[in-house]
């Protein structure tokens, strides 16, 4: 596998990739999303506009099959933002780690491990952060798609230092496989302190 550092305008030429990597695996549970290329294409933008975004990428003989993004929250969007501006915390300090995506094929060799470390040593690179955050989708243990023996992945991110703060929430939309229209979908906050 071929590991790939890129940082805010070099993301460009992977973003037909990305979208397509993250569509494929944003469709399984807990998100069940039914992505559009237009959309992702949109969304991905943000991290060419921000000179501190980080994506670690991950190839195959050429193929993209992993990838994990990351900016300032204060370069994200209101959604993510209002939160933690609501409970007085400064965004300015907050580095945002957003998805990490792997195809299944290439679970379980450490990546997800690789893509925090590497998220982390940037915002510690950046020298301005004393906080990394991110947002899980919240679903309840009963939801009909939920797989059979699907274990969330709370003690991986607890292994990684993060701490789950409930009261930081929010609400973000998008159509779920089964659905005609989008619909708000509840999701809560972890956050690491980041040691110098």
């Amino acid at each position: 596998m071929d590991i790939q550092l890129l940082r805010g305008p070099e993301i460009a030429p992977y973003i037909d990739d990305l979208a397509r990597l993250r569509i494929n695996v944003f469709r399984e549970f807990p998100y069940l999303y039914e992505g559009s290329h237009a959309y992702e294409a949109q969304y991905l933008a943000t991290y060419l506009r921000s000179a501190d975004s980080l994506c670690v990428l991950v190839r195959d003989d050429g193929q993209v099959v992993g990838a994990s993004t990351a900016l300032p929250l204060a370069n994200e969007t209101s959604e993510f933002q209002q939160p933690f501006v609501a409970a007085g915390w400064d965004i300015e300090r907050i580095f945002y780690c957003a998805e990490s995506v792997v195809l299944p094929a290439w679970r379980g060799l450490g990546l997800g491990v690789r893509f925090f470390a590497e998220r982390e040593a940037h915002a510690r690179r950046l020298g301005r952060f004393d906080w990394c955050a991110f947002c899980a989708v919240e679903r309840p243990a009963d939801h009909p798609r939920r797989p059979a023996g699907y274990r969330p992945l709370n003690e991986f991110w607890q292994r990684r230092g993060y701490r789950h703060h409930p009261e930081l929430h929010t609400h973000y939309h998008w159509r779920d496989l089964d659905e005609v229209e989008e619909s708000a979908k509840p999701m809560s906050f972890w956050l690491k302190e980041l040691a110098p």
